[in-house]
């Protein structure tokens, strides 16, 4: 409606029509205050001006993010994820990825996530393999931990179930190993690592006795962490002499 005025020429009009008496005594004051601060400073030697300084805290820049590196762990140890396999999807049953490009030697570290229900293998510090497995469940889980592989044997059959058990890595006395299998949604093991067959193969080949496989449930690794430090030791318990599986 004409009648209305906008905020903006409201402001406007009543700056327009600010008596100019007004105005000039703004401005008079204005000078008059910029005008006693000075002499005030020229009477005083600037300490009334620094006290009214210090008195407003000043604003310190933001620090840039640090990243922390556990003093056991540093950057350039083996046992740290330096780099991982680019991989744009979830890893499907039966399906492995191996590059071994980003580290032809160094000490190889193996890592299964039983919630993701995946495997890695790093190679100083480089993720060169990577694939879906098998797990135990109900009264045969895969068990949690940090485990040596104790035993290899390309061409083991097991002694309970009389199943072959190619590419076997063992992990414990009582049976529990990573072996190839047919790795198939619907599928389970009796508490061992079943990985594919190709997959079983080139992790036989390069894994030795000794190393170690980090078994968690749902700890995942990014660059730049530590692969050791990040699993709990394996449970103990009494030894069991005789190997089973």
């Amino acid at each position: 409606m004409s009648g209305l005025k906008s905020p903006l020429d409201l402001v406007r009009s009543r700056w327009v029509s600010a008596p100019l008496g007004f105005v000039a005594m703004s401005l008079a004051s204005l000078l008059a205050f910029n005008v006693g601060k000075d002499v005030a400073q020229v009477l005083f030697g600037g300490s009334q001006a620094e006290a009214h300084v210090a008195a407003v805290p000043a604003t310190k820049p933001l620090a840039k993010p640090v990243t922390l590196t556990p003093a056991s762990a540093p950057v350039n140890s083996a046992f740290v994820v330096k780099s991982i396999l680019k991989i744009d999807e979830p890893i499907k049953f039966g399906q492995y990825f191996w590059d071994e490009s980003a580290a032809a030697t160094g000490p190889i570290v193996v890592t299964v996530d039983l919630e993701a229900r995946t495997i890695s293998v790093f190679r100083d510090g480089h993720e060169i393999g990577a694939a879906a497995i098998l797990k135990g469940y109900g009264d045969k889980p895969t068990p949690t931990g940090v485990f040596p592989i104790s035993e290899k044997d390309a061409d083991h059959v097991s002694n309970i179930y009389e199943a072959p058990m190619p590419y076997m890595l063992r992990l414990t006395n009582d049976g529990v190993s990573i072996h190839g299998s047919k790795v198939e949604r619907g599928y389970a093991t009796n508490g061992c690592i079943g990985v594919p067959d190709g997959f079983a193969k080139r992790l036989f080949g390069v894994a030795s006795l000794g190393d170690k496989v980090i078994v968690t449930d749902g700890k995942r690794l990014g660059v730049g962490q530590p692969i050791i430090e990040n699993a709990a030791p394996a449970p103990t318990g009494q030894t069991v002499l005789a190997r089973q599986d």
